[in-house]
């Protein structure tokens, strides 16, 4: 399915109805499961990074976020038997200043290519973050912590 915000959506909800999208595919393969989806946007500015189209793409990416912060959200969507519960996490991670040749050997590492806002914080990025406000499971694309309570109120756990 293919992954495009609408004019004007707002990140949080877009990332939700990406989620909800998700499960709801994987739901009507399994109706009497429970299944989970997410989905995660890094915004920067009001700029919503996705995954990068290309190399240009990553480097254009990576000097935004060079030497601030941003935001990242995951949208989660747990759909069950009684509909669909969706919640949300946002994260803020600082990020140290980039050269561009840092920039240039990151996105050499095949790294930045597949990841909202061309970074993986759990790979060889680290060593640029400087900070993190909130779950850092969130932004490596998973907030663990806000999915195991959406499933023990589920009463899976």
């Amino acid at each position: 399915m293919p992954e495009e915000r609408r004019d004007g959506e707002d990140p949080t909800k877009y990332t939700l109805r990406l989620a909800t999208e998700k499960a709801r595919a994987i739901a009507a393969k399994y109706p009497a499961d429970f299944v989970l989806g997410a989905d995660t946007t890094v915004v920067c500015d009001e700029h919503v990074l996705e995954k990068p189209s290309d190399e240009a793409d990553a480097a254009r990416m990576l000097r935004l976020l060079s030497g601030r912060s941003h935001q990242v959200t995951t949208g989660v969507c747990l759909r069950g038997s009684k509909g669909d519960v969706m919640e949300s996490e946002t994260t803020t991670v600082t990020v140290a200043t980039l050269s561009d040749e840092e920039i240039e050997e990151y996105i050499h590492t095949g790294e930045p290519m597949d990841k909202a806002g061309a970074y993986g914080i759990q790979g060889m990025f680290s060593r640029w973050v400087t900070g993190v406000e909130g779950d850092y499971s969130n932004v490596v694309g998973l907030p663990v912590a806000r999915v195991c309570a959406m499933l023990k109120r589920a009463g899976i756990i």
